[in-house]
């Protein structure tokens, strides 16, 4: 019964926790400008993910050892820098977007600018980084995530026209006013939105923290083929609201209040205060999640103690990465900059680096002298391979979309 238990709380957990601040406003700001035209990259993003979050799962369940650990090991010094370099940006500007997306839920449910809550988001955040237990990180906030399931009630009683809802998964279906150009564009960002970095160096990270064995493997799969694909329907449904009651008034999508505006709209107040309570779990956690994830990056690849079940005294250096990259995190907000303008650049960002994050990934997942009897099989190497090329082509596409289309407003 415990270990059903186990399943049934990993996959609760992972449906809550797979939306972030990204797939919050990309998912709307698509759904408001191209309708349902883009789902299939959705789709795309979340068979994505699995595969890699599988391997990366499998790789810390065998080898009882970290993703950075393993890839300087594994592909040398250079390869394991250009990697953390990558990510380590990708990490820390979303890591930025989830603070400030922090900031602006709260600011939902006050008067207060969003500024004036940015610092108190950090120390709290903080606190928790360095005192919660992970289990209370990785499985409260993630429950408190499926708070989100209010955009599906709220996309069944707006009402839309099922039909047109559903003819409109085509990618023929794209509104003809928007350019092919933009259209690329988004799809790019959805696609990084689906499949930001950090996902996967907090839940390897985290096999190897709670001593994930290969007597775990059945429940980390069912978590990540049910619960993630189960999160990805919730930002189908983020889609569909926008598409309902935006696209038809031909009104784009800029703030985080517009996001929960369908849900408001269908359901009342008491729906919006659900969805805004779903806002800063998602984003709060999301926020948790990036800055153990600069830690686990920093630490494994420069080798010295790391992780939660290790005292403070005796992994200072990754706490000290904690508060540093908190303590920045925090000075570019206060700077002014627009968090929704932070979180657009990041998911692109992300795009752009998924090569350098999965690569290596790859590499390991085929080692026998790491994997021994669970290296990769045919399957898992098709979709591996399949995916590289996707990523790659998204991956060279992300910046000259963005210039071309001044990041989707041409």
């Amino acid at each position: 019964m415990k270990r059903y238990f186990a399943v049934l709380l990993g996959i609760l957990t992972a449906i809550g926790g797979f939306v972030d601040i990204g797939d919050l406003v990309t998912n709307a700001q698509v759904g408001a400008r191209l309708g349902m035209s883009l789902v299939w990259v959705v789709v795309l993003g979340v068979v994505g993910i699995c595969v890699f979050a599988e391997m990366s799962g499998r790789i810390a369940a065998v080898s009882h050892r970290a993703t950075f650990d393993l890839v300087r090991e594994r592909l040398g010094p250079g390869m394991g820098l250009l990697n953390l370099v990558g990510s380590m940006l990708v990490t820390m500007l979303t890591f930025i977007a989830e603070i400030g997306g922090v900031a602006l839920a709260l600011q939902l449910v006050s008067s207060l600018h969003h500024l004036l809550i940015v610092p108190f988001v950090a120390v709290a955040v903080w606190i928790v980084l360095w005192r919660a237990k992970f289990s209370a990180i990785e499985n409260v906030l993630g429950l408190m995530g499926l708070a989100l399931i209010a955009f599906a009630v709220a996309l069944w009683q707006l009402g839309p026209d099922w039909g047109e809802l559903v003819s409109g998964l085509s990618p023929a279906e794209k509104p003809g006013a928007e350019s092919w150009a933009t259209y690329a564009f988004f799809g790019v960002a959805l696609f990084g939105a689906a499949m930001t970095p950090y996902e996967v160096f907090f839940f390897s990270s985290g096999g190897v923290e709670e001593r994930w064995t290969s007597k775990d493997l059945g429940v980390m799969r069912a978590n990540v083929f049910i619960g993630f694909p189960l999160g990805g329907l919730l930002s189908v449904a983020i889609a569909g609201c926008a598409a309902t009651l935006f696209l038809p008034q031909g009104i784009a999508v800029e703030t985080l209040g517009q996001v929960g505006l369908p849900v408001a709209v269908a359901l009342g107040k008491v729906g919006l205060a659900v969805v805004v309570l779903g806002f800063f779990a998602a984003t709060f956690g999301a926020a948790c999640e990036t800055g153990l994830s600069t830690g686990y990056s920093l630490a494994q690849y420069f080798g010295f103690p790391w992780g939660k079940f290790v005292r403070p005294k005796e992994a200072a250096g990754f706490h000290i990465i904690l508060l540093v990259t908190t303590v920045i995190a925090a000075g570019v907000l206060l700077t002014g900059v627009d968090p929704i303008m932070v979180t657009e650049i990041s998911v692109v960002f992300s795009a752009v680096a998924l090569p350098l994050t999965y690569f290596p990934i790859l590499v390991v997942a085929n080692d026998p002298d790491y994997l021994g009897e669970h290296v990769n099989g045919r399957l898992a190497n098709a979709l591996g391979v399949f995916y590289l090329v996707v990523l790659t082509v998204a991956a060279l596409a992300a910046i000259p979309l963005m210039v071309v289309t001044s990041m989707g407003q041409g």
